[in-house]
This record gives C-alpha cells, sequence and structure tokens, in this order.
C-alpha cells in the first residue's frame, strides 16, 4: 500500500464519491485506510468508567483502491509512483501527473 498517515485523498467509489479527507490511520494487513470524515457508521457502545455509552458516530474503513492520493500541484486524483532521489539514494513517493514530490 502506497498510502501514510497524513496524506490527503479523495474517495473514487462508493457512497461516498467526490470526499475528500486526511488519512487517520492505515491498516496495511486488510488494505484499508480511516479517512477523516469519510464513511461514518454509527456504533452502538456501552458506557466505560470515562465516557457515557449511546450510539456514537465512527468512520469506518474504505479499502485502498477506493481512494487516491490528491496531486499538490493540480489538487485533483492522481497515482503514486516510485523513483530514487539523485542526492540521496532513498526510494520517494511521486505524483504520476505532475511528477511532484511527496511526503
Amino acid at each position: 500500500m502506497n498510502f501514510k498517515v497524513g496524506d490527503k485523498v479523495v474517495v473514487i467509489a462508493g457512497s461516498d464519491k467526490g470526499k475528500e479527507g486526511k488519512i487517520i490511520k492505515t491498516l496495511r494487513s486488510e488494505n484499508k485506510v480511516i479517512v477523516e470524515g469519510v464513511h461514518i457508521v454509527k456504533k452502538h457502545q456501552k458506557p466505560t468508567g470515562t465516557e457515557t455509552g449511546g450510539i456514537v458516530e465512527v468512520e469506518a474503513p474504505i479499502h485502498a483502491s477506493n481512494v487516491m492520493i490528491i496531486d499538490p500541484k493540480t489538487k485533483k486524483g492522481t497515482r503514486i509512483g516510485h523513483t530514487t532521489d539523485t542526492k540521496t539514494g532513498k526510494k520517494i513517493r511521486i505524483t504520476k501527473k505532475s511528477n511532484e514530490k511527496l511526503d
């Protein structure tokens, strides 16, 4: 999976298609991401010592294939590519549309 926590993404499939948000958490073993403000579900929660119980709205995971990273230059969805940095020799992520460096 090419996504990291903090990446700005746009949803490209499903009921929340077109919504944008930041990645809160990545679930690498399941190939899913949790995006802020997207795929809100209601969860019934029992009261604990610090919190009251009731129906709580939380973000649910989305499959990574249903989101696309936002290009910093064009502000549209794009794919992620990889290349090596010529100065340091490290592998870096780039956007396919504008060849901008991510991170």
